[in-house]
């Protein structure tokens, strides 16, 4: 008994050794690639929102700005028609002493003259400060304009996925039930499918239901090839024991998320450029390890559908 487990030991042992270091590092490579390409993505949704954050911010100091010149610039109105009142009257004061005294005349000239170039300041002042209005407006209602660009096209985006998430649960209505979800979160449409749907356990082969569930996705994707997608494989917490060609979980989950690109590009409507593959292993459960339905959704595939943001990003790059 002793000599064949020690013969058992020394087998998985001379299997282990045969694990080429390059191709472990290429996956290692690899997997470090899509999640690099998986954090760009997120921060550019953020930096996204961010920037329609701030624009709005900016909108409304504008707007504050444009009420303060308003203000500014009814109040210049109001010194300038005083000064005009006053100098009506100083001038029909200058006009009947006119008449009667040419030393009154002398003294109401140089006061005329102050009260002329008070006025001429107060207009050039008025002029001004209406000019300055003018130039807020024109900021004002470009930045309006430019915020209301960005809310339609982040409006069109998020109708546009609900309609996506709306075809695929049409599409996948067979599989209810199945451990198959569909929702939609942050802009984005999640297609979540338990492993109880696509694998056999320990396997990255998709058995024929979980097959044909993908391919009715792809039907889906086909017809919107604006979409980019992520395909997430997760494990739950237990360690792998399966094939020795796999150093564990991550390596389990990654092989199981390419198994299903590669179903999904069986579809040549769908353009491989869009379709990226992740293993992620057991570190982003959705429920807890310790029960065994916790770990039955931790076992997964996750399709997150993003659409393209290139519009949007031309707005936001726009002087």
């Amino acid at each position: 008994m002793i000599k064949k487990i020690l013969l058992t030991v020394l087998t998985l042992a001379f299997l282990m050794s045969c694990v080429s270091p390059k191709i472990y590092k290429e996956l290692e490579d690899k997997y470090g690639d899509l999640k690099e390409e998986n954090r760009k993505l997120s921060n550019e949704n953020d930096a996204l929102l961010s920037a329609k954050n701030a624009a709005e911010n900016e909108l409304k100091q504008l707007q504050k700005a444009y009420d303060e010149a308003v203000q500014q610039r009814d109040k210049l109105q109001a010194d300038y028609n005083a000064a005009k009142s006053n100098y009506d009257n100083l001038k029909n004061s200058y006009d009947a002493l006119e008449k009667n005294s040419s030393s009154a005349i002398a003294r109401n000239s140089k006061k005329n003259r102050e009260l002329l170039a008070k006025l001429e300041a107060k207009e050039q002042a008025l002029a001004d400060e209406n000019a300055r209005l003018a130039r807020l407006k024109k900021e004002l209602e470009d930045r309006s304009n430019r915020v209301a660009e960005l809310e339609s096209v982040i409006a069109s985006k998020d109708a546009a996925m609900t309609q996506l998430k709306n075809a695929i649960s049409r599409a996948l209505t067979d599989f209810e039930g199945k451990g198959l979800t569909v929702e939609q979160r942050d802009g984005k449409v999640y297609v979540s499918m338990e492993n109880k749907l696509l694998f056999s356990s320990g396997s990255w082969a998709v058995g024929s239901e979980g097959r044909r569930a993908v391919q009715q996705l792809g039907s889906v994707l086909g017809d919107n090839p604006d979409i980019a997608v992520l395909i997430e494989g997760h494990t739950d917490n237990v360690p792998y024991k399966g094939n020795a060609q796999l150093s564990g979980n991550w390596d389990l989950s990654t092989k199981r998320a390419t198994a299903i690109v590669n179903i999904l590009r069986e579809n040549a409507a769908i353009n491989p450029e869009n379709l990226t593959a992740a293993g992620r292993g057991e570190y982003a459960p959705i429920a807890s390890n310790e029960t065994a339905a916790g770990k039955a959704k931790n076992r997964r595939i996750e399709v997150i559908l993003t659409p393209k943001l290139d519009e949007l990003s031309k707005l936001l790059n726009e002087n």
